[in-house]
């Protein structure tokens, strides 16, 4: 199915990315051609999505909505209306997604964290979409990750086994850490929400770093037997941090530019 809503959280502060973020906002840090937000902008169009509700701060929103609109609609958006919704105080991911409740209203919609894009032709948001038996269940995209990254995501506790790619899921764990971690099945920045996720958010308490977590909401959801996972094969690009930036930027402008620039860099490899 197409779900005609996205809501991307774009309101971090990006203090891993300083001094680069002391003003522009970390949404805005280009990759190659355009900024980080603006491929979550089109990862969801490409899914059907016919809005894009983009979360910002207070402080440089502004920015990021003149991205989108100075000049009129950007190439291959023309069909997607952007609009912002502000996160006054920066309270957590919950607290981001919250903040769109009033826009996003009774529709299912996805949710896509711009500090990730995905790899050109690897697309999840339609497998999510699918899973979502019409937009009744929310679905969370997931992979296989080793120890090493135990303490670093939120992972997901099984309720089944995984067939066709999917399985049921009881919960979810932030940064569970090895000790208690209930599976190697961790969280990677796209998903599908029923509204009902709202709700619990609003009730969410603060948690790790005395912020809502949305791994907290999605704790209840699978409490509730109302969540999904979709195990993807291939992971997300993190822009989150200055070396997955470089890493990116690396990745897709082989993609784009080709020969050329995988000849540059083999010649700097050779030095």
């Amino acid at each position: 199915m197409s779900i005609e809503v996205a809501v991307i959280p774009a309101a971090g502060r990006g203090t891993r990315m300083r001094p680069a973020t002391r003003v522009v906002p970390k949404a805005l840090l280009s990759v190659v051609d355009r900024p980080a937000v603006q491929y979550g902008v089109e990862e969801a169009a490409r899914a059907g999505a016919k809005e894009a509700i983009v979360v910002v701060d207070l402080d440089t929103g502004h920015l990021i909505s003149q991205h989108f609109t100075i000049e009129g609609p950007l190439p291959g958006l023309e069909d997607i209306r952007i609009r912002p919704a502000v996160q006054e105080e920066p309270l957590g991911l919950g607290h981001a997604v919250f903040e769109a409740r009033e826009m996003v209203g009774d529709r299912p919609f996805l949710c896509i964290l711009s500090d990730n894009i995905v790899r050109p032709g690897h697309d999840v948001l339609p497998a999510l979409a699918d899973g979502s038996e019409d937009g009744s269940v929310s679905v969370m995209c997931l992979r296989e990750y080793g120890d090493e990254f135990l303490d670093k995501y939120g992972f997901v506790i099984p309720a089944s086994d995984v067939e066709g790619g999917y399985l049921d899921l009881a919960g979810s764990i932030e940064k569970p850490g090895k000790d208690r971690a209930p599976s190697n099945l961790g969280l990677v920045g796209r998903y599908v929400f029923t509204p009902e996720i709202f709700s619990i958010l609003e009730k969410t308490p603060p948690g790790a770093l005395d912020e809502i977590q949305l791994t907290d909401g999605i704790n209840q959801l699978g409490e509730r037997g109302r969540l999904r996972g979709y195990v993807s094969d291939t992971d997300l690009l993190d822009v989150g941090t200055p070396a997955g930036l470089l890493k990116a930027t690396v990745e897709l402008g082989l993609h784009q530019f080709g020969s050329d620039f995988k000849d540059f860099l083999d010649g700097l490899v050779g030095e």
